[in-house]
């Protein structure tokens, strides 16, 4: 069984695979991938990969027409069906370069933010989690720490709290303002 690091590493060697000019005969099922490299204008789109203890998570981008947004379920299937095809992609070469399979399970729906750039295009920007199946045994994200003070800071670390205090002084009054009515 392997490990998580090496889980985590062939990951994302996996997702390096899918650079825009690691190969140009690679199919991952991205928009720029449609069309001719020279004469048709290029679709900017691509995505990212980053980790969360036993998490994977997959950030998209691209920019799309803002007709192409509506309706709104067939965008938002649309940008899930894209993620699918980049999981499906990363599992693929993960399986090429490790000889072993990996499961990748979705914590819940894409989340998807639009941002207009124009009247016409908008830029689309979305993440998705994935439960890296075989990486259960890692520590939870925002466990507690156990480290204390080291012990010649900790005096100094107390003295200088209790020198704050909650207490006003009785120096602090405010003066009244004379034009406020009633005072």
């Amino acid at each position: 069984m392997a490990s998580i690091l090496d889980i985590v590493k062939g990951l994302n060697q996996a997702a390096a695979n899918g650079y825009d000019s690691y190969e140009p005969d690679v199919e991952i099922g991205l928009k720029r991938e449609e069309g001719h490299p020279i004469l048709d204008t290029r679709v900017i789109d691509g995505f990212r990969v980053r980790f969360a203890a036993d998490k994977m998570i997959i950030t998209y981008q691209s920019e799309m027409r803002i007709k192409d947004i509506h309706p709104r379920n067939r965008f938002e299937n649309e940008i899930e069906n894209k993620i699918a095809d980049i999981v499906k992609f990363i599992k693929k070469e993960y399986k090429n370069l490790t000889k072993s399979s990996v499961s990748l399970t979705p914590v819940g729906d894409a989340d998807i933010l639009v941002q207009t750039t124009s009247r016409v295009h908008s830029w689309v920007q979305a993440t998705k989690q994935y439960t890296i199946g075989g990486a259960e045994g890692t520590d939870p994200v925002r466990q507690i720490s156990d480290r204390s003070i080291d012990k010649p800071y900790e005096k100094k670390f107390k003295d200088f709290l209790e020198l704050s205090s909650d207490k006003k002084s009785p120096n602090d009054k405010a003066s009244k303002n004379p034009e406020t009515p009633g005072s």
